[in-house]
């Protein structure tokens, strides 16, 4: 199992997490497709699961806040990891980001914030305390990529390395396709918006990994989800984009063997 044993990076995707109308339904839906574990939590969080995979820390769930004048879509957002997130939270500010939720301390688990990017793009941000993010990826019903849609990749580029020393270079062997990169090391994706269905703003897709992406999308279509480009094969492997019956987008990979 891919455990996750060492602190994540600053700027190194680390976690995610959906916000769901109906908490209960969006558990039993993904407990069905990809294995997870989870109860709703306690009170003091906001009933906020930390669903598990074998036991692992593998993803967060939790209930749309219903007291917002608009209450958030229903989406899956990546957190980028940092290591101060007051001074990143400085950073993204003075990149040209937005701030949408202002740091916060989430028990002695860490510290958060939500903002978005120059091109619109929603993202968060964590600061590990007690917990560090997700500690089982890059398996079956794990987390094993995130790829940023935006419509402005050399935008991004100023933005994320300002913000968080992020590189984005394009990918050997890709065609319009960039790498995010840090350390040097491959951590998630980037594309162009304009390969997306018109109308859909930048954002942020989160993929997980499954075995077998075509039954995957037989028992998905059988629990009410939506296919949104049927599977295909590309460079990385065998991948679909699909939504939960809630409506949340993301995508399911089996990545070939490297």
């Amino acid at each position: 199992m891919p455990e996750v044993t060492t602190p994540y990076a600053t700027g190194t995707p680390c976690w995610v997490d959906l916000m769901a109308s109906d908490q209960q339904a969006a558990l039993d839906f993904y407990r069905d497709l990809l294995g997870w574990q989870g109860q709703p939590g306690p009170a003091e969080f906001g009933g906020y699961t930390v669903c598990e995979l074998h036991g692992k820390a593998v993803a967060g769930l939790g209930p749309k806040p219903q007291d917002m004048p608009e209450p958030p879509p229903t989406v899956w957002t990546s957190y980028l990891a940092s290591t101060d997130a007051q001074a990143t939270q400085d950073a993204i500010v003075s990149a040209g980001g937005t701030l949408l939720v202002p740091v916060m301390d989430v028990g002695g688990l860490g510290r958060m914030l939500i903002a978005a990017d120059p091109q619109g793009a929603v993202f968060g941000v964590w600061q590990p305390g007690e917990f560090s993010g997700a500690q089982v990826v890059n398996e079956a019903g794990a987390l094993t990529w995130n790829e940023l849609h935006t419509s402005d990749v050399p935008g991004a580029t100023g933005f994320y390395g300002e913000a968080f020393g992020i590189e984005i270079e394009p990918m050997e062997g890709a065609d319009s396709y960039w790498a995010l990169l840090v350390g040097g090391r491959a951590v998630g994706g980037v594309t162009q918006l304009a390969n997306d269905p018109p109308g859909t703003p930048a954002h942020w897709l989160t993929y997980f990994a499954v075995d077998d992406v075509d039954s995957t999308v037989d028992a998905l279509v059988k629990r009410n989800g939506t296919v949104l480009a049927p599977p295909f094969d590309m460079m990385a492997g065998r991948m679909t984009v699909v939504a939960d019956p809630q409506g949340a987008p993301f995508a399911l990979i089996k990545p070939k063997p490297m």
